[in-house]
């Protein structure tokens, strides 16, 4: 659950990087103070969105393994 999740958040993450790049001078003309490849502005917004994908998926993954599976499988 969490490898598909993160598979997911790092692929969108991975195709929003290139499109920066390829638009950086865009970027670089709307905003203030930020260079046309800025590392900053290149690594923290996909570590970012990494990170919360993770948490994502960890969650209810962690909210599954404290359920008794015999208990599941008799309910379900």
């Amino acid at each position: 659950m969490v490898r598909s999740s993160l598979r997911q958040v790092s692929l969108g993450a991975a195709i929003g990087l290139a499109s920066s790049w390829a638009l950086a001078r865009l970027i670089a003309s709307l905003l203030f103070g930020v260079g046309g490849h800025d590392p900053a502005s290149f690594l923290v917004p996909p570590v970012l969105l990494v990170a919360i994908g993770l948490l994502a998926g960890l969650l209810p993954m962690l909210r599954a393994a404290h359920i008794d599976p015999a208990t599941s499988l008799r309910e379900g």
